[in-house]
């Protein structure tokens, strides 16, 4: 038989000459944590007409006209609708941009951010 010189982190296998690794030891981790949603909320105002609301929801969030019309009356009736609901960074890029575009147009139309919690 054959004398090998071998590594610490090395053993010889049954055949002869044949070295293998011993796996590396693993820490424990943690599971990746599924990306929080977030939904982005339109509030009601007295100034921003019902008409920009809807196109808002439209041109930022791409829903069809029915469902934007929905959305625009929650926020009328109830003070407060969700346009929709993403990961935080796309939140924040919704949120902005339908601020920029009432911005441009000069209505106050608050939007804010709010974390689901499941």
């Amino acid at each position: 038989m054959k004398h090998l010189d071998v590594a610490e982190d090395q053993t010889p296998n049954d055949e002869e000459g044949v070295i293998t690794k011993e796996p590396p030891k693993s820490k424990k981790r943690k599971k990746p944590q599924k990306p929080g949603k977030f939904a982005v909320i339109l509030h009601n105002d007295d100034y921003t007409p019902m008409e920009f609301v809807v196109y808002a929801l439209q041109e930022v969030f791409h829903h069809p006209f029915d469902r934007a019309e929905r959305i625009m009356l929650s926020v009328h009736k109830e003070g407060m609708g969700v346009a929709g609901i993403y990961r935080l960074e796309i939140a924040e890029t919704k949120a902005y941009e339908t601020a920029e575009l009432a911005k441009e147009n000069q209505y106050p139309l608050k939007i804010t951010i709010e974390e689901i919690v499941e």
